[in-house]
């Protein structure tokens, strides 16, 4: 069981989200499937794929950019400061 459930989503046979954590630290995934143990012994599959992304790649910087009103200048220079903030953190996780 999941210590703390930040987002819980029920789907079909197939469902699509997307979650941008807002606190830091570790974060665990917990996947339950409706189907009888029988039915994937019988031959059934169920297939997971997870598309994780982390850091400054999650921003969404045409978003940024029109709510923001930054020009294609300023937008490259949030850019760049994402990137060094990104590989200062990774250099103090190395440390």
């Amino acid at each position: 069981p999941c210590p703390q459930v930040v987002l819980s989503r029920q789907y079909g046979s197939e469902g699509r989200f997307t979650f941008t954590s807002h606190t830091p630290g570790e974060h665990q995934i917990c996947l339950h499937s409706n189907s009888t143990r029988m039915a994937l012994f019988a031959g059934g599959k169920l297939r997971v794929h997870l598309d994780i992304q982390v850091g400054e790649h999650t921003n969404n910087y045409p978003e940024i950019a029109a709510k923001d009103k930054l020009t294609e200048l300023q937008l490259r220079a949030r850019q760049l400061l994402d990137q060094v903030e990104q590989i200062q953190k990774e250099q103090n996780y190395q440390r």
